[in-house]
């Protein structure tokens, strides 16, 4: 893993009016590595999400990209950085095949004609290479499960060859095979040395596939764990700011039972 990490956020603050949403939040993200944002409603990180994906411009602080100070005021500047963002409702044309949602907005062209035979050939290819399974890349997204939806708006984030892809709740509403699917799909993304942050309130898919854990909570940082030495109890506690909740107590309870 580099020592220089892709994105660094240092001391990034914004608001909204009167509403402080975030104050001074450290973020690292290396290449080959996933770091899950974590945190309770309203704890800031889709406000974070946003301020990376150029929706929202910092207020305070700097953001760097691979060790150089950067602006990103816009959504086009994430982009152009190498920044990928798949956000919670996919952004998906239900009546479109699968190559055309994969190519909108940036359709392929030949003698001023669509060349429909060129992208079914790269769809393959990206969903071939990513490992991704679905009947056929000429059926309606429409036809697809939760999970199949959720690949193909990854690889689509994909096309751009970006650096760091950023995944919002992207097993939320999927059932279980569905989510082992695009975990399967996130872990492929770290091998092949992209950066990915993984938003997810669901703590068994960050034990999963995340290498760190960042707690936001009230805007704030409280704290960044590694995933394989700190227990689920110790990442809730820092979530919910209390160390005594039912999760707590019952883990002291089973403590005390195989004593």
């Amino acid at each position: 893993m580099s020592a220089t990490p892709v994105l660094a956020l240092r001391g990034v603050s914004k608001r909204f009016g009167a509403v402080q949403a975030l104050t001074d939040v450290q973020l690292e993200v290396h290449a080959g590595e996933v770091v899950a944002l974590v945190g309770d409603n309203g704890a800031g990180k889709s406000t974070l999400v946003k301020t990376i994906a150029g929706v929202h411009p910092i207020d305070d602080g700097v953001i760097e990209w691979e060790g150089d100070a950067v602006q990103i005021n816009k959504p086009h500047d994430a982009q152009n950085l190498g920044i990928a963002t798949v956000y919670q409702d996919l952004a998906l044309c239900d009546n479109i095949d699968v190559v055309g949602n994969l190519y909108l907005g940036r359709e392929l062209r030949k003698f001023g004609v669509l060349n429909e035979v060129e992208m079914e050939r790269r769809s393959r290819e990206l969903l071939s290479t990513l490992s991704i399974r679905i009947p056929s890349v000429r059926i309606p997204i429409a036809s697809l499960s939760g999970g199949q939806r959720q690949t193909v708006a990854i690889a689509r984030s994909m096309l751009g060859d970006p650096k760091l892809v950023i995944l919002d709740e992207p097993t939320a509403a999927l059932g279980v095979e569905q989510t082992a699917q695009v975990l399967d799909l996130v872990e492929r993304l770290r091998e092949r040395g992209h950066a990915v942050i993984l938003i997810s309130h669901n703590m068994a898919d960050v034990k999963a596939v995340a290498d760190k854990v960042a707690v936001l909570r009230l805007g704030r940082n409280n704290g960044v764990f590694d995933v394989k030495t700190t227990s689920q109890e110790e990442i809730i506690s820092a979530i919910t700011g209390a160390t005594e909740n039912a999760v707590t107590r019952r883990a002291a309870r089973n403590a005390e039972v195989q004593k």
